[in-house]
């Protein structure tokens, strides 16, 4: 309990980790350290803008700030050149200071990649423990190695980020940081086997997409994924999809302001929690637990209701009549989980989607974080909501689903 407000602490189910910058110069065999990732700076208008790696969200460089001559970070990788964009390290910065802008990890706070600095961030804003996804260079969901040329580079990548992730990031930290692995997108039989190595070495997390079709990978409805979803379900692996891990994004235009899009960002978790609720997936895998990062709520009391109509009023052509036996609101509140940060009116009408499906986010180091006024938002939450009830969003539902070793 935190003393001064007599609140529960907090358990993230959604932060981020910068990537180090010599990561995978670390854990790369020697031959593949020039085309592997890498850091170097220097003045971002010295690129070919063509090669420039766009930060999530764009479709045009109107919305990039180009600042000649200022010296940026910029991951090198094959082909790639992206540059380190302050929206993804911006916790602690004031908010008119906060743009697409290149950056470097000097002008970042030391918590965005650093173990011990992070540990002491998030002792000063009252939280326990944090699930971190990776962040702007791998992707929420390993994008980046997805769509690689070299896939056997891409495959070391990809087992170098995650034994990083449980051996250096999470390991040291005494339980505080849960580790959250990825998979190899582009082939679900070496998809298992990382899942089955890293639950090996303790990981109980892993990352994939909200919607893979949109990656140009194949649906959930396919069947394709169905072994990697057994063995995520066999060996207790919570799966784990966070807003923009499928590289698309909901907007009206290419021309739209920014703000457009930054206030449809429900709209791809709306859709990917009806793909999964009506595929019959948790039927079939009824072991398996899923998680919605970054989503907030305010918008499922609809959803469900929706989806509860076009499985009832709606059977005889909607496709699911056989394929669920039972309303999916209630499969939905059984296996599925979202996270929420400011959402005053998700938290208001929470009796309808479920206090046991709502884990309490940080979103540490990006935009929306609420660091390290998170309590101050714990605190209203605590006028809406019953006192048991709040303590399950905070910090208990996270240690359920996640088999955290922390008190309740």
């Amino acid at each position: 309990m935190d003393a001064k407000l007599d609140l529960p602490r907090i358990v993230s189910a959604d932060d981020h980790v910068m990537e180090p910058p010599t990561l995978w110069q670390d854990r790369l065999p020697r031959k593949y350290l020039d085309d592997g990732p890498r850091v170097v700076r220097g003045p971002i208008q010295a690129m070919d803008p063509d090669s420039v790696g766009r930060p999530i969200g764009t479709d045009s460089t109107k919305r990039v700030h180009f600042d000649a001559g200022r010296p940026a970070d910029i991951w090198l990788y094959e082909s790639l050149r992206i540059p380190i964009w302050r929206t993804f390290g911006s916790v602690g910065m004031d908010r008119d200071d906060i743009s697409i802008t290149p950056m470097t990890y000097d002008e970042m706070r030391k918590g965005c990649y650093d173990r011990e600095a992070r540990l002491a961030d998030m002792d000063a804003n009252s939280v326990d423990a944090s699930l971190c996804y990776p962040n702007m260079f791998v992707r929420f969901c390993g994008q980046t190695f997805s769509q690689a040329e070299d896939k056997d580079l891409a495959w070391l990548c990809v087992k170098a980020y995650n034994d990083w992730m449980i051996q250096e990031w999470a390991g040291p930290s005494g339980g505080r940081l849960i580790p959250l692995t990825i998979i190899p997108l582009w082939d679900v039989g070496l998809a298992v086997a990382e899942v089955e190595r890293t639950a090996g070495l303790g990981s109980r997390a892993v990352a994939f997409s909200e919607i893979p079709s949109k990656l140009g990978l194949p649906s959930i409805h396919s069947g394709y994924w169905d072994p990697f979803f057994a063995v995520c379900q066999d060996t207790g692996t919570v799966i784990n999809m966070h807003f923009g891990s499928a590289s698309a994004f909901s907007t009206t235009s290419d021309d739209a302001p920014a703000a457009v899009l930054n206030s449809l960002t429900f709209l791809n978790p709306a859709m990917a929690v009806s793909d999964w609720v009506m595929s019959g997936l948790l039927l079939r895998f009824p072991g398996l637990k899923i998680v919605f990062g970054e989503c907030n709520i305010g918008w499922l009391p609809y959803l469900l209701e929706r989806m509860d109509i076009a499985w009832g009023e709606n059977r005889g052509w909607t496709e699911v009549a056989d394929l669920l036996p039972e309303p999916p609101s209630e499969i939905f509140r059984r296996q599925v989980h979202t996270t929420v940060f400011r959402d005053s009116h998700g938290m208001s009408s929470i009796g309808e989607i479920g206090v046991d499906n709502v884990m309490f986010e940080v979103d540490y180091p990006h935009t929306d974080s609420t660091w390290p006024g998170s309590m101050k938002l714990v605190e209203e939450y605590s006028h809406v909501m019953p006192a048991e009830s709040l303590r399950k969003v905070v910090r208990g539902n996270a240690i359920r689903v996640f088999g955290l070793d922390l008190p309740a």
